[in-house]
C-alpha cells in the first residue's frame, strides 16, 4: 500500500499567509478583531461584488446569523435544500423553527424549483410560509437561481444562498454567493481555501451587517460597563486566521483553476465507461469543481460506490460518500420533505449512486494517474 496518502480535498497554502499572519504577530494583534479581519472582509466582499461582508468562525455562524437577521424564531418554517451537510439546516432548529427539505434537480444536484414550488403552494395553503428559503450550492456549482428566485419573489420570501462549497463559481455573470438575500462561505480545512476554521457572511445590506457584527461579538451594547439587551454570541473570526485568509484569497483562482482541471482529468478518463456519469458543468456558470462526484449505475458497472470507497482507503486514497440528504437523518426523521416529483427522489438517487473522489488541489499529475488507475481497474472487472 502506498504510504503517503491521498486526500479529498486537504488545505493548500499558498505562501503568502505567514507575511500576513506575521504582521498580527509584529504588531501584538492577536486579539479576535484587528486589521486583517478588516482586509480580509474587503477582499471578499470585492471579490464577490457584494456591498460587505462578515468574517465569522464558521460558515454555521453565518447561516445561523442571516436566519436571525430574518427574523426566524419559534414556531417558523424554513424551506432548506436535502442534499447538504447537517450545518446547513442546523441553525433551524438552533432559533426555534421548522425545517422543511426541498428536493434537488437531475442537472445541477441542487433545489429542485418544482419540489420548491409544491412546497410553497402546500404552506400557502396552510396560511404558513417559511420565513426563509436556504438554498445550497453543492461541490462548487451554484443552484438553477432564476426559477428560485421567481417562486421566491413570487411569495416573498427572502433567500440565504449556502455557497460554502462553492466560493469563485458564478450564475449568469453574478459571483456565488450574491443571489441571494444573504450569502455564506465557509474556509473549513477542506474548503477550496480555507483559514483553518472560518465563515463569511455577505449582503448588499449594510444595516444588516451592522447587526451581525454586533450579534456576533456577544451583543455589548454601547456602554463603558459590560451591558447586553440582546442575546449574542462568539462568534467572529480572529485576527490571526484571518490573515491565513488574506494570503489564500491571492491563490483562489489558481486553485480554481487546478481544481477544474482535476474534474477534466476524470471525466477524460472515466466518463466513456458505461454506467459512469461525472457532474457536469452548467452552461449558466462557472463551476469550482470543488469536488469532483461521480454517479454509478450499479447494474451496468457491477459495482456499488461504498466497495469503490473501501478499495480505493485501502490503497491510502481517500474518497466519500455523497452527502446523506437531510431527510434520512435520523435527527430529521419527523420533519416534512418534498421530493422533485411525487416518483422521483433525487437526492435518494444520487445518495445511493454517488462518490465523491480525490480533488485535492495539493495532489501531484501522477497521483492523479494512480487513482484514475485503480477506478479503471475496479470499473472493467
Amino acid at each position: 500500500m502506498r504510504t503517503k496518502r491521498i486526500y479529498l480535498a486537504s488545505p493548500h497554502m499558498g505562501g503568502g499567509e505567514q507575511r500576513y499572519i506575521q504582521e498580527a504577530f509584529d504588531t501584538n494583534w492577536i486579539a479576535p478583531l484587528g486589521a486583517n479581519v478588516d482586509a480580509f472582509e474587503k477582499v471578499v466582499a470585492d471579490y464577490v461584488g457584494a456591498a460587505g461582508a462578515v468574517a465569522l468562525d464558521s460558515g454555521t455562524a453565518a447561516i445561523h446569523l442571516a436566519l436571525r437577521l430574518l427574523g426566524v424564531g419559534q414556531g417558523d418554517v424554513v424551506f432548506c435544500s436535502s442534499l447538504t451537510f447537517i450545518a446547513s439546516a442546523n441553525p433551524i432548529l438552533y432559533q426555534g423553527a421548522t425545517p422543511v427539505f426541498i428536493d434537488s434537480e437531475t442537472n445541477s444536484w441542487n433545489m429542485s424549483p418544482v419540489a420548491l414550488e409544491r412546497a410553497f403552494r402546500d404552506y400557502a395553503k396552510k396560511g404558513k410560509l417559511p420565513k426563509a428559503v436556504i438554498v445550497v450550492n453543492l461541490y462548487g456549482q451554484s443552484a438553477d437561481y432564476d426559477p428560485l428566485l421567481r417562486l421566491c419573489e413570487q411569495y416573498e420570501v427572502p433567500i440565504v444562498e449556502d455557497a460554502a462549497e462553492s466560493l469563485g463559481a458564478s450564475y449568469k455573470g453574478k459571483m456565488s454567493g450574491t443571489l441571494g438575500r444573504f450569502g455564506i462561505f465557509s474556509f473549513n480545512g477542506n474548503k477550496i481555501i480555507t483559514t483553518s476554521g472560518g465563515g463569511m457572511l455577505v449582503s448588499d445590506d449594510l444595516k444588516a451587517l451592522q447587526k451581525a457584527r454586533f450579534l456576533a461579538t456577544q451583543a455589548r451594547d454601547q456602554a463603558k460597563h459590560y451591558q447586553h439587551s440582546e442575546i449574542g454570541y462568539n462568534y467572529r473570526l480572529s485576527n490571526v486566521l484571518a490573515g491565513i485568509g488574506r494570503g489564500q484569497m491571492e491563490v483562489l483562482e489558481d486553485r480554481i483553476i487546478r481544481k477544474r482541471e482535476i474534474r477534466e482529468g476524470y471525466h477524460k478518463e472515466l466518463a466513456n465507461i458505461p454506467g459512469v456519469t461525472i457532474l457536469d458543468e452548467q452552461t449558466y456558470g462557472r463551476s469550482t469543481h470543488w469536488l469532483t462526484t461521480m454517479l454509478l449505475d450499479s447494474k451496468r458497472t457491477g459495482i456499488r460506490p461504498t466497495q469503490i470507497i473501501e478499495v480505493l482507503e485501502s490503497n491510502n486514497i481517500e474518497s466519500r460518500p455523497v452527502w446523506k440528504p437531510m431527510h434520512f437523518q435520523p435527527i430529521f426523521q419527523e420533519y416534512s420533505y418534498y421530493s422533485h416529483t411525487e416518483e422521483e427522489d433525487v437526492s435518494a438517487k444520487f445518495f445511493a449512486q454517488g462518490l465523491c473522489l480525490p480533488s485535492d488541489t495539493n495532489m501531484s499529475s501522477i497521483e492523479m494517474d494512480e487513482v484514475v488507475n485503480v477506478l479503471k481497474k475496479l470499473l472493467s472487472e
